[in-house]
């Protein structure tokens, strides 16, 4: 059985003073009835503050991005090596974000998505259609080509022990929402592509959902077959919300 992930996402946001009181919040409210692995994923320059506090509980440590080179003349840039240096275990690649703000395309994110896995550490590698995708019904395919660029680029073996965020866009801060079985029709996609190359993988993967989970709702997400968890932005930054999603699982 798959166990629930749920992953905070912070994005730019943090202050020393906000992350001690949300650890704070989060290892306070921790223990029984929190049956999912719980992970946080502040910006670069908080992630040593950030593992100082958690050290000795079960939240894992996370980053936002990567680069995709192990090391070398790039200015600005923080390796997978670097990350595992500092404790971090998940590593967010190819957010939403960063496809549309940096325009990161499909190969570029497998090729973090590589320097991830090369570095021992779990991608969490997010898939996702925008709304005119999804007004044109072509969601499976953006999906399907998104996941394909990985498995050129790893084989299907990299998805060992990786996570699937499944991210609809359109539903991303646009007054819009996806129902519970949109999502799991997505994600039950997801599965059925990777299943295509390896039935094991395919039973193993955690696929996420990040559409906007907050508390009210993430009992009946978390209930679908295949929907093992969230990728959570805004409510990650809140520890009685973020605990409230972690406790629906």
């Amino acid at each position: 059985m798959r166990q629930v992930l749920v992953a905070g996402n912070w994005k730019l946001n943090g202050s020393l003073a906000m992350i001690k009181t949300l650890i704070d919040g989060l290892k306070a409210g921790m223990g029984e009835g929190t049956q999912a692995e719980m992970a946080v994923c502040p910006p670069f320059v908080y992630l040593g503050n950030t593992l100082s506090k958690i050290e000795g509980t079960a939240i894992a440590l996370g980053a936002q991005d990567v680069c995709d080179q192990d090391n070398g003349a790039f200015t600005g840039e923080v390796s997978a090596s670097m990350l595992k240096e500092f404790g971090c275990r998940y590593v967010i690649v190819g957010h939403s974000e960063r496809r549309s703000i940096y325009e990161e395309n499909d190969e570029f994110t497998a090729r973090k998505f590589a320097a991830v896995k090369r570095a021992g550490l779990r991608p969490i590698l997010c898939v996702g259609e925008l709304l005119d995708e999804r007004e044109q019904g072509i969601t499976e395919q953006v999906v399907a080509r998104q996941l394909d660029a990985v498995i050129q680029k790893t084989g299907i073996e990299g998805f060992q022990d990786a996570v699937v965020a499944y991210e609809p866009v359109w539903a991303i801060g646009t007054g819009k929402t996806a129902t519970p079985q949109q999502a799991q029709d997505v994600h039950a996609f997801i599965r059925r592509r990777i299943a295509q190359h390896d039935q094991a993988i395919a039973d193993r993967i955690r696929i996420l959902y990040g559409g906007s989970v907050k508390g009210n709702n993430a009992r009946d997400l978390f209930a679908m077959a295949d929907i093992d968890g969230g990728l959570i932005g805004g409510a990650s930054l809140d520890s009685e919300e973020f605990l409230s999603i972690c406790k629906s699982a």
